[in-house]
């Protein structure tokens, strides 16, 4: 991870079933609403707690991409 690296995240509101997982492994990025998980900001800098949180997610409801190409960074397919 690159020094001033950012990442967009992104909760499938049809995919997540609210387990709150990503809130316990990323609690300063997601926050459950009405018992559906939200990032708490949309851009981030890189922050590997949010890589564990997609990979953490039971249906792979969040997706981390790279801003700048919107390449998948996880959760790895």
């Amino acid at each position: 991870m690159s020094e001033g690296t950012e990442w967009r995240l992104h909760v499938d509101p049809t995919r997540c079933i609210g387990s709150g997982i990503c809130a316990g492994v990323a609690p300063q990025h997601f926050v459950l609403v009405d018992g559906l998980s939200r990032p708490v900001a949309e851009r981030i800098a890189a922050d590997e707690s949010v890589l564990d949180a997609a990979e953490s997610c039971p249906l792979e409801a969040i997706v981390v991409s790279d801003l700048d190409n919107l390449r998948r960074i996880a959760p790895e397919g």
